[in-house]
């Protein structure tokens, strides 16, 4: 059984320091031009689930609708019948996994409320489950975002669509952890299921306890890491603490006595936009607003993301069988691609994972999505600068899924 770590949240940005959030921070369904909420209507297309992907699909939703708001304003709040295009929005998923008492959502005008999507496996189940009921004909939400590929346990009733290419690693503390900065895929099996206990047996110089993290139940990334390392069930000394969240270095518990011998799965993709493309936290230890959603980021500086918060806190990515995930320094930096024949310095193909959005249908797309999600959609074809500046790789590698590529659930 995973042991459950109970930690306190981190406290929320105080009201002196408001003036240094921009709206974009809060990156709910916005209007694109002024920065302020809006209510999406029946008819637009909403979507929940992946923190990995949360932030980059804020930006496709600012991408796309920023032209039709310019050319139409006010649209946004007008009834469908009187301005029918659709919007693109998403519904972030939470920054602390703690903040499960988060208010509830209803994701479009006139649906039912409910508990906001946080990871990839919970908007997954939202979708099938046509959870929020329907409004106007048209159903509360239309696609989940998913950072890992699908299960044999998800339902026969949704479709992946491949959107980005992402590599998997390990984290730990950029200074003073006693991990090793390169462990095999066996022995990260053998760390998770408690096969090994101390550092020196994984080719360590120290011999204290490992102590081996997962995140939030939920979470994509965590899936997809048990998968890659052939992680059935967590051995005993895996904790799993109730506050973290996916792909971030700001958990309390990484100022622990145990935070040198602590690693923890982490995208390489958000940990590079993180790292050279986001806006800073207004204080180290990142607090989130009361919602526990919202990271509170100072105003990005140009260049930088409009979307997202450097969250990598006291943490560095490592090498996975003398395989580095990224390749390139500061501002340069990106994923390393796959291993090959012709790739020699490579990163392990095992760990290269696509990202996806997940619609309704059974291998196909449907119709009304299809402006959106495809080969020839408007992610796949005017979407690839964005892709990349968010930390991703279009989906393009050979031998894995090329964007708007689908795969049954």
């Amino acid at each position: 059984m995973r042991m459950v770590n109970k930690l306190l949240t981190v406290a929320a940005g105080a009201a002196a320091v408001a003036a240094l959030v921009v709206a974009p921070a809060m990156a709910d369904p916005i209007n694109p031009v002024s920065g302020k909420a809006v209510v999406p209507r029946a008819c637009d297309v909403v979507g929940g689930g992946s923190n990995t992907t949360g932030v980059l699909n804020d930006q496709f939703s600012v991408d796309y609708n920023k032209p039709i708001v310019k050319a139409h304003p006010g649209s946004q709040t007008e009834s469908c019948k009187k301005f029918p295009t659709p919007f693109f929005y998403s519904w972030d998923a939470l920054q602390n996994a703690a903040a499960t008492s988060s208010p509830m959502i209803a994701t479009k005008a006139g649906c039912v409320k409910i508990q906001r999507p946080n990871g990839s496996s919970a908007g997954i189940t939202d979708l099938a489950a046509d959870a929020g009921g329907t409004t106007g004909g048209h159903p509360c939400l239309d696609f989940a975002r998913s950072s890992r590929a699908p299960k044999t346990t998800d339902p026969t009733t949704v479709t992946f669509v491949a959107l980005a290419q992402d590599n998997l690693t390990y984290a730990s503390l950029a200074h003073g952890s006693n991990a090793p900065t390169n462990l095999t895929e066996p022995q990260l099996h053998a760390i998770y299921t408690c096969a090994v206990t101390t550092w020196n047996q994984v080719g360590g110089k120290s011999h204290a306890k490992i102590h081996p993290l997962l995140p939030q139940p939920n979470s994509g990334t965590l899936a997809q890491f048990e998968a890659d390392i052939g992680l059935v069930t967590p051995g005993p000394c895996v904790v799993q603490p109730t506050t973290l969240e996916e792909n971030e270095g700001i958990d309390p518990i990484f100022r622990s006595t145990n935070a040198p011998n602590e690693i923890v799965p982490f995208s390489a993709g958000r940990w590079v936009a993180q790292a050279f493309h986001s806006a800073h936290c207004i204080k180290s230890t990142c607090p989130t607003d009361k919602s526990g959603v919202n990271v509170l980021c100072q105003k990005p500086k140009p260049g930088q993301n409009e979307f997202g918060c450097d969250v990598n806190g006291v943490l560095k990515l490592n090498d996975i069988n003398g395989t580095d995930p990224v390749k390139g320094t500061g501002s340069s930096t990106v994923l390393n691609p796959p291993k090959s024949t012709t790739n020699l310095k490579g990163y392990t193909d095992t760990f290269v994972r696509t990202l996806f959005s997940v619609v309704r249908g059974t291998k196909t797309i449907p119709k009304y999505l299809r402006t959106w999600f495809g080969p020839r959609a408007f992610i796949c074809r005017k979407e690839s600068k964005t892709i990349r500046n968010y930390g991703f790789e279009p989906a393009h590698i050979p031998g894995f899924p090329a964007c708007g590529s689908i795969t049954a659930g």
